[in-house]
């Protein structure tokens, strides 16, 4: 189970309007000082901490949540919940998927059964092409206004009066919608906060390409995660790192070789190539021809 969790959860990239959420659970919750089982479920769950504090350990983290924060739980990944405050944490929990695909019975048909799992009944997660997945950065502090609806949700799902079904789809559409927006801005303001960061890095890359620009070293001097810095540095350049690096030391070494009679060799460590084997097949890889040959054409022309 554990060497597949990666493939979790299943994405479905979808326009808004092929969004149709059944709920399948919505319910206040208190649970006592503790920690759960460890776990899978076959759709989607929100859980918000109303009152309290809590901790969801998943993919290896430990998040801890306050109240009015909450944590999306996806789809076949594992994770372990955790009520953390004394005597007790107040949660709100709802059960869900994004395109009415599963049939829910029993609260028991949410859970996995890792000893007979249903592999055809893992959900899909919705993505759109303006927002990345819920799924990514899973903590959220919703509005007032997202909490209220959560709330109202719950009512409907309890009391179930007539057309409970469509006032509990709209109103799952209206909480997804707040919680992509607030991923949208928390990601924006994560990113502007970095930009006067990554310029400077990028201009200090462009001055010096002969360090060793490695994805590690350039998410250090930002003091960012690995992945994190990647996908900030792509946002604004348009280029993964490693493609960039690679760019401006190509630039570099065309320009050196035009216009000094450097050996290639030293061209090469200039441009942050340790192995001028390695610096002369990239070389070709992008100009078609090799070093030696682009410096005689450039000359001629």
């Amino acid at each position: 189970m554990h060497s597949f969790e990666n493939e979790f959860p299943i994405q479905r990239k979808a326009p808004f309007k092929e969004w149709s959420p059944s709920i399948h659970y919505a319910q206040f919750q208190r649970m006592p000082t503790g920690s759960l089982a460890e776990r899978r479920i076959y759709d989607f769950e929100l859980l918000y901490v109303g009152q309290g504090e809590a901790a969801t350990t998943m993919r290896g983290q430990r998040y801890t949540l306050t109240a009015g924060q909450l944590i999306f739980l996806p789809s076949g990944v594992l994770h372990r919940n955790e009520a953390v405050s004394r005597p007790d944490t107040r949660f709100l929990g709802i059960h869900f998927d994004f395109f009415d695909e599963l049939d829910i019975q029993t609260e028991a048909d949410m859970i996995v059964n890792e000893a007979q799992v249903q592999a055809e009944r893992f959900a899909y997660e919705a993505v759109s092409e303006d927002f990345q997945p819920l799924s990514q950065d899973p903590v959220y502090t919703p509005t007032l206004e997202c909490v209220q609806l959560m709330e109202q949700l719950v009512h409907e799902f309890t009391m179930r009066p007539i057309g409970y079904e469509l006032a509990c789809k709209a109103l799952m559409l209206n909480i997804l919608s707040h919680l992509l927006r607030l991923q949208h801005a928390r990601s924006r303001s994560l990113a502007s906060q970095h930009d006067g960061k990554l310029l400077e890095l990028i201009e200090n890359i462009e001055r010096n390409p002969e360090e060793p620009w490695s994805n590690a070293i350039i998410a250090n001097r930002l003091n960012l995660s690995i992945d994190h810095a990647a996908k900030l540095f792509k946002q604004l350049v348009g280029l993964p790192p490693n493609e960039f690096v690679h760019t401006v030391r190509h630039r570099e070494a065309r320009r050196l070789l035009r216009e000094t009679d450097l050996p290639i060799e030293r061209i090469a460590e200039r441009t942050g190539y340790s192995s001028i084997h390695y610096f002369s097949r990239l070389f070709r890889r992008a100009e078609g021809i090799s070093a030696t040959e682009y410096r005689k054409l450039s000359k001629v022309l």
